[in-house]
């Protein structure tokens, strides 16, 4: 007779029971969030679990050994690994220049491949940019090492020069 739960006794009357779950009955409020997370594509407010990052998942199926499924980050850092291995030994223009071309390479692989194993860090976008922009400061680094640098930038000599009087 009211007009909420109330009625005009004052008795508080039992609201209307929401659609049936496997518990039973579910509240209306669950019902409308429920209704709410099905059409709306927000995060939950509440994080049941973490995602796996966009690519994440593994290179090659399940029954394949680890090492073969993750062959996008192993071969990333098997070129990082030669590159500092020959900066270590004294050709550091090489080395450089494997370690640029390594992360380039993980730029184009982020790229190209649906599936990246654990070379997939954050979005493909992000990982895409960052790779690819440390490859190339790092490729143009072994170009412009003295002596004899393959890439002459001339403003960079005066910025030398002004920075280590």
């Amino acid at each position: 007779m009211g007009a909420g739960p109330e009625s005009a006794a004052g008795a508080v009357e039992p609201e209307e029971a929401g659609p049936e779950g496997a518990d039973g009955p579910v509240s209306s409020d669950r019902a409308r969030a429920g209704a709410v997370a099905a059409r709306s594509r927000r995060f939950p407010a509440v994080t049941q679990d973490t995602a796996r990052p966009e690519g994440g998942g593994r290179a090659i199926p399940g029954a394949v050994s680890t090492p073969a499924r993750q062959w996008p980050m192993l071969g990333v850092l098997a070129a990082t690994a030669v590159g500092l291995l020959l900066t270590a030994t004294g050709r550091p223009r090489a080395g450089c220049l494997a370690i640029g071309i390594a992360l380039i390479a993980a730029a184009v692989m982020r790229r190209a491949l649906p599936s990246v194993g654990m070379l997939a860090v954050r979005s493909r976008f992000t990982d895409m940019v960052t790779y690819g922009l440390l490859g190339v400061a790092i490729t143009l680094l072994a170009m412009v090492i003295e002596p004899q640098p393959w890439l002459k930038i001339p403003f960079l000599e005066t910025a030398v020069r002004f920075t280590v009087r």
